[in-house]
């Protein structure tokens, strides 16, 4: 038993002495920086669904001549998985009435982006004037910017959630290029 016992300290021993001399080779080092956070959540987003790129394609000036004017909406969905048998509850921000479930989680999706100067309803867009982009979740409801949204039920395993982005006409002066725009959205579970 004492031998194993040299055998493992010598070669803790070798161990030291060998980091100690490759810390002296140049470019025999590094660190790695490691971070995450830890969540208790009753649900997984999708990491396809945490950043997406959503093209409108080519949206024609003689769709949006006028205010209000719209072009087509193209959908967009975020995906969860893995959810649990977990009850849940949020109140609705817009009717003030509690929605809650004993074995479904429930969520609600808030989007946030800076509004158009000129329709407060509309995601400002970056590059061009005289539009906006209209938020709406699966039912046609708009999306309030900055405000959490409908309340969702998630059942359990998975589920994918759909809204839509529609390219708006505003009062400003229509002008014709390239756009893009920036929108977070955060999840709320309670």
């Amino acid at each position: 038993m004492k031998s194993h016992y040299v055998k493992v300290v010598g070669g803790l021993l070798l161990a030291f002495v060998g980091r100690a001399h490759a810390e002296d080779i140049e470019g025999m080092n590094g660190v790695l920086n490691i971070s995450g956070s830890m969540h208790e959540t009753p649900c997984s987003l999708e990491m396809t669904s945490l950043h997406q790129t959503i093209d409108l394609g080519d949206v024609s000036t003689n769709q949006l001549q006028r205010p209000g004017d719209q072009a087509n909406a193209i959908a967009f969905q975020l995906r969860f998985n893995e959810c649990n048998r977990t009850a849940g509850s949020i109140r609705n921000e817009r009717t003030g009435n509690l929605t809650w479930s004993a074995f479904q989680p429930v969520l609600s999706v808030a989007f946030v982006a800076p509004a158009d100067a000129d329709d407060s309803r509309l995601v400002k867009v970056q590059g061009i004037t005289g539009m906006g982009l209209y938020l709406t979740d699966a039912l046609g409801r708009n999306v309030q910017l900055g405000s959490r949204g409908e309340p969702l039920f998630l059942p359990l395993g998975g589920s994918t959630k759909t809204w839509n982005v529609q390219p708006t006409r505003t009062s400003a002066p229509l002008t014709s290029g390239a756009f893009k725009a920036v929108v977070d959205f955060r999840l709320n579970y309670e």
